[in-house]
């Protein structure tokens, strides 16, 4: 079966029928849009421009004042690097005064431990040598007297020995 509608459909006609086709009904809305539309669409449309003017001129100022403050924190940031840099330098100076210093009194305590340990050294040579004096006089004098005790009598003897002591005393 063939459907009445598939007929009705079939090719290109106008239809001319003014209630059928509402052509009433859109002019009424068209002239009430193109009547009413503009003031209220307008004002509407005016509102929303200078939103967006608002809008852009805080973007402006925000991006002004950013660029200001970009421009300060580069300006502080060049500062805190040249402060850096003169304590860096600054600490390589007392470093460098510092080992020269210790240095210098290494040099000192080795000069003095060394004088030190030449006094001691000579100090200690002295005693030695005035020891060794004594004992060399000490030992000459006993072979002396063994060797004269049988060629002196008794006051000769004692005559040599008060001499010797004398002797031994001015050492």
């Amino acid at each position: 079966m063939i459907d009445p509608l598939f007929f009705a459909t079939e090719g290109f006609g106008l239809n001319l029928n003014l209630f059928e086709t509402n052509i009433l009904n859109l002019a009424v809305v068209v002239f009430g849009l193109y009547k009413f539309l503009p003031n209220f669409l307008g004002a509407i449309l005016e509102r929303r421009r200078s939103s967006i003017l608002q809008d852009l001129k805080d973007a402006e100022e925000r991006l002004s004042e950013a660029s200001q403050a970009l421009q300060q924190a580069k300006l502080d940031l060049a500062s805190a690097q040249q402060k850096a840099d003169q304590i860096r330098d600054d600490c390589k100076l007392r470093a460098e005064a510092i080992r020269l210093e210790s240095e210098k009194r290494t040099v000192e305590e080795m000069a003095r431990i060394k004088q030190g340990a030449a006094s001691d050294l000579n100090l200690e040579a002295s005693r030695v040598s005035a020891q060794l004096r004594r004992e060399a006089a000490k030992m000459a004098i006993e072979k002396a007297l063994s060797d004269l005790s049988g060629k002196l009598d008794d006051q000769a003897q004692d005559k040599f020995l008060r001499q010797s002591i004398k002797n031994i005393g001015d050492i």
